[in-house]
């Protein structure tokens, strides 16, 4: 037994690669990018953001069990996996093993958001939602949203100078006009509109809501996140992501969690409170706003972070 922990995931793999229950277990940790990690080591020992990517492949390995023979995934309720800067630390290699694995929890019916500054992840981003101006006090406002496509053109993002920036160094020159030029065109108008037109806010028809949220130096803050996608949440530091993520987003499913328990396990349980929104917010989730003092709501939420944040 021994010297079976004192095995690398990859040697293992190798060794038992006849096993298919073994390699159901393993290949995960592979593709998350940890098969170098022994199977004996102490989950301690792992650093940040291994520790996030193993739980990654927890997930991925839940999903796999849950596929039938025709590798069909079975129906089942999406989880909405968080996320706070996975690619820290990463060599371009496991940011892109990273991303493959990312995709496949979104292939298996779960929603993710996830913090990021990585322009490689930003770019492969079903949904970017760009915040700003500035930090702190300065910050706390949508500057953008949309694909990274429509961030891209917007003409006072941070994050869209950035990407222009990451394109033209590969031979991509896109040519951005000022949002308020007399002279765009309707084409131009009408991307600009999605990106920061209206605040944050498109059809929610099959998306989560948030709306007027003020924790910190968010400034009544109305944003979806859709679900079933790879959402990205960027902006200058002190912007108010992990406020809008954690604070707002997180907090609000584990009180909901708590309401689905009875009184004696809510009892025993220990909340966390703050003022992030008043009788004006709400959440929604997917075509009904749920007014956050309503009660028998459950929000499922998964919140990956690296070990020294929890």
């Amino acid at each position: 037994m021994a010297d079976v922990l004192n095995l690398t995931v990859s040697e293992a793999a190798t060794i038992f690669a006849n096993d298919r229950d073994v390699i159901r277990a393993l290949q995960p940790i592979v593709d998350v990018g940890l098969e170098y990690v022994k199977l004996g080591q102490p989950v301690p020992t792992l650093s940040g953001g291994e520790a996030q990517r193993l739980k990654v492949a927890g997930f991925l390995a839940d999903a796999a069990k849950s596929s039938t023979a025709s590798r069909q995934a079975v129906a089942r309720r999406g989880t909405l996996f968080m996320l706070d800067e996975p690619t820290t630390g990463l060599h371009f290699d496991d940011i892109a093993k990273l991303m493959r694995a990312l995709r496949k929890l979104l292939d298996a019916g779960h929603s993710l958001v996830v913090i990021e500054h990585n322009l490689d992840v930003i770019r492969a981003s079903d949904w970017l939602i760009d915040l700003g101006p500035e930090g702190g006090e300065a910050g706390g406002e949508v500057v953008a949203h949309g694909t990274p496509e429509d961030v891209m053109l917007h003409a006072t993002s941070h994050t869209g100078q950035a990407l222009r920036e990451y394109a033209a160094a590969m031979g991509v020159v896109h040519v951005v006009a000022e949002p308020r030029a007399a002279y765009l065109g309707h084409a131009v108008d009408a991307v600009l509109a999605r990106a920061a037109g209206d605040g944050g806010l498109t059809d929610a028809s099959n998306s989560i809501r948030i709306v007027n949220a003020k924790e910190h130096n968010l400034k009544s803050l109305s944003v979806d996140i859709p679900r079933g996608k790879f959402n990205v949440v960027t902006g200058v530091s002190g912007s108010g992501k992990s406020t809008l993520a954690f604070d707002i987003l997180f907090n609000e499913g584990q009180r909901r969690y708590l309401e689905s328990l009875n009184a004696y396990a809510r009892s025993i349980c220990l909340l966390y409170t703050s003022d992030a929104a008043d009788e004006r917010s709400s959440v929604d989730l997917g075509g009904r706003r749920i007014i956050k003092k309503k009660k028998n709501q459950s929000l499922n939420v998964v919140v990956l972070l690296p070990t020294h944040n929890i």
